[in-house]
């Protein structure tokens, strides 16, 4: 139910989010080094429609427009990641440094401080140097922990004194599995079975040591916070009644936010991953168990390595129990025993994977309440996207999707659940990794035919601005209004778009139909030429 007036504690941050690959552009520009994505996206049939992020949405050079369009929003806090390479482009410290790259980031926060908006910051959203990936293997390599904390440090040490929210991995869980199991993203491999549980053992790892690093040497002086973002659905028993169903939703969430969170939190992968990896790598003949395990120091060194957890949460799934036959080559999609299923009535706006389920928000933000000692939560991405098939200005939907989930946080809250902050995700349309421009998560909507690559706000925009200047929900008489106002205004943007893709695509037509009617007059005239001199020798 939508309680009659619910707001927010006073002092919690209202933000919007992004990566650098998704939205910087400018790929091989002013010194940056290629990264395991540029390599990705210029192999055919690696995405929809072999989209790249070469220029995506230009936001290396349009920080300054970007930043008026968070001061529109009004929100307190900007989440961006900071990409590898393009401070680092072989991703070893001791062989280069890239001063303009540290010079974008450092003009970025500053603009973003001079504007009141508090940056927090990832230090890595999946563009690790392809450097690194081509020499060692990338995160299937052990001497990553290394390389990445002494890239950590130097951020520490070049934006540390303004930068005071750090997330060392954004959503690892994507990195190890679509990384190196799937193959669906960067760097493409399909390692079956091993290579998504090395990753995420080396991810751990390098996590803790970048805590720790902070801890050390740091913090005293810029007492900032370091946590990780970890995304997760929730897992909803299909019977609740049934003991085999409400164990299989535990072991859909184990294997996606316990197996990162539980070693952070209490020191070692959940027991029921442990126990089902085990028990599948030992049907199969192998000695030891594909899932790698900590030693005690490891164990104690890892744990409480967290001063806040950033959640990633868009939709849900109900769950139940499913054996599969341990004749099957092993997958890590396979190990926890489970079939997942969404309920035909849930709303699906976007693609086929997302569908708007708040009360599952709810239920996963006391589930890390329980778990993991109620610990600081700021939410760091949450959102819902649209397909392109035109553009859809009036963005209902998204409206009733950040409303729905919204209000799950304000009840989350009322439950004693520690949330600090909360993200929209994200500010702009964007390159979404291997579906290219095919989804759409912006408030913002760009038309990417244009080559100035216009900004348009949403109807979305409208709304969430006034959500963050009410710190919440006034009455629904209000709310409403608040929904009225926001679809007049997308309208008359809708209106200002289609003028300005006419001029686009005429400023397209002159510029390829032209020059092609002159060079067409000019050949026709020289096979006219060459026929009318024949014919007069």
């Amino acid at each position: 139910c939508f309680n009659n007036s619910l707001f927010l504690p006073s002092g919690f941050l209202w933000g919007v989010g992004s990566s650098a690959y998704q939205t910087e552009g400018a790929w091989d520009k002013d010194g940056k080094g290629p990264s395991i994505w540029d390599v990705f996206t210029h192999k055919k049939g690696k995405v929809f429609r072999n989209e790249t992020g070469d220029s995506s949405c230009d936001g290396y050079y349009k920080v300054k427009d970007d930043i008026q369009l968070l001061k529109e929003l009004k929100v307190n806090h900007y989440l961006l990641s900071i990409s590898w390479p393009r401070i680092m482009p072989t991703g070893i410290k001791a062989e280069q440094l890239n001063e303009k790259g540290i010079q974008f980031y450092n003009d970025t926060i500053n603009s973003l401080l001079e504007n009141n908006i508090t940056p927090i910051v990832s230090l890595y959203h999946w563009d690790l140097p392809q450097v690194l990936q081509e020499k060692y293997g990338g995160w299937q390599n052990i001497s990553m922990i290394n390389y990445f904390n002494d890239y950590a440090n130097l951020c520490f040490e070049k934006f540390g004194d303004r930068v005071k929210h750090w997330i060392t991995f954004s959503n690892p869980w994507a990195v190890a599995e679509k990384g190196y199991e799937t193959g669906e993203h960067a760097p493409g491999l399909k390692l079956g079975g091993c290579g998504a549980y090395k990753a995420a053992h080396h991810i751990i790892k390098t996590h803790a040591k970048v805590w720790h690093s902070y801890n050390n040497t740091w913090r005293r002086e810029q007492r900032g916070m370091v946590g990780i973002s970890l995304t997760s659905g929730w897992g909803e028993p299909v019977d609740p009644h049934s003991k085999t169903d409400r164990d299989a939703a535990e072991r859909y969430i184990q294997f996606h936010l316990g197996w990162f969170a539980n070693p952070i939190y209490r020191g070692d992968y959940p027991e029921v991953m442990k126990n089902y990896v085990g028990k599948k790598s030992a049907q199969q003949g192998l000695g030891t168990s594909r899932l790698p395990t900590f030693s005690v120091q490891e164990k104690t060194y890892i744990k409480g390595t967290s001063d806040f957890l950033g959640i990633g949460h868009f939709t849900t799934r109900y769950v139940l129990q499913k054996n599969f036959p341990f004749l099957q080559v092993s997958s890590y999609h396979t190990d926890p025993d489970l079939a997942e299923l969404v309920d035909p009535n849930w709303p699906a706006p976007g693609p086929k994977w997302l569908y708007s389920v708040p009360w599952g928000f709810r239920r996963l933000l006391n589930f890390i309440k329980t778990q993991y000692g109620n610990p600081l939560i700021y939410v760091t991405e949450n959102g819902v996207s649209e397909p392109v098939q035109c553009p859809q200005l009036c963005d209902e939907w998204r409206i009733q999707y950040l409303k729905g989930y919204i209000n799950e946080i304000l009840k989350a809250l009322n439950d004693g659940v520690n949330v600090k902050g909360y993200t929209a995700w994200s500010l702009l349309d964007k390159f979404e990794w291997n579906k290219g421009f095919s989804e759409r998560f912006g408030l913002y909507h760009i038309d990417f035919k244009n080559k100035g690559k216009p900004r348009y706000p949403k109807a979305s925009v409208d709304y969430y601005k006034r959500i963050i200047s009410a710190n919440g929900f006034p009455n629904p008489r209000e709310v409403e209004n608040w929904h009225r106002k926001a679809m007049d205004t997308c309208s008359a943007t809708h209106q200002h778009l289609a003028a300005d893709s006419l001029i686009t695509h005429m400023e397209m037509v002159t510029e390829i139909v032209l020059p092609t009617v002159f060079t067409l007059c000019i050949l026709i005239s020289i096979v006219l030429l060459i026929l009318y001199l024949r014919s007069h020798s």
